[in-house]
């Protein structure tokens, strides 16, 4: 599979869980008075379960058994937590931002760590 193929995948893969993501970020900040920041690590929680099986089976297409990928993906997945505490902390309390606009750019910058994390060392033969 071409790289730019699989990206496209990761893209849609990534979509998928983004909408679960925002879903739980806006229910939890809207309904339940959740402060953003904890709502946002809330989310990518939810978006991360859809994401590790949807990736495994459609971007990567890997046999890399469970208990290999597993660990991998959680690793990742904890790299990408404290990326978006980071970014989503800094672009909504420190700079002012709306609480979705500042999710919308952690995303973009968390999108990539994720994509590259996975392919090389998550899912790879």
């Amino acid at each position: 599979m071409t790289l730019q193929r699989q990206f496209s995948i990761f893209l849609v893969v990534g979509f998928t869980a983004a909408v679960l993501h925002y879903g739980v970020l806006i229910a939890l900040v809207e309904v339940f008075a959740w402060g953003a920041v904890p709502a946002s690590l809330a989310g990518y929680v939810a978006g991360g379960v859809v994401s590790y099986g949807m990736n495994r089976t459609h971007t990567y297409a890997s046999d890399r058994p469970h208990e290999e990928a597993g660990w991998r993906f959680i690793l990742v997945a904890a790299v990408g937590f404290g990326l978006t505490y980071a970014f989503i902390y800094l672009f909504h309390e420190i700079a002012g931002l709306q609480y979705v606009l500042a999710q919308i750019l952690t995303t973009g910058v968390v999108l990539f760590w994720s994509f590259l994390a996975h392919k090389i060392f998550t899912f790879r033969a």
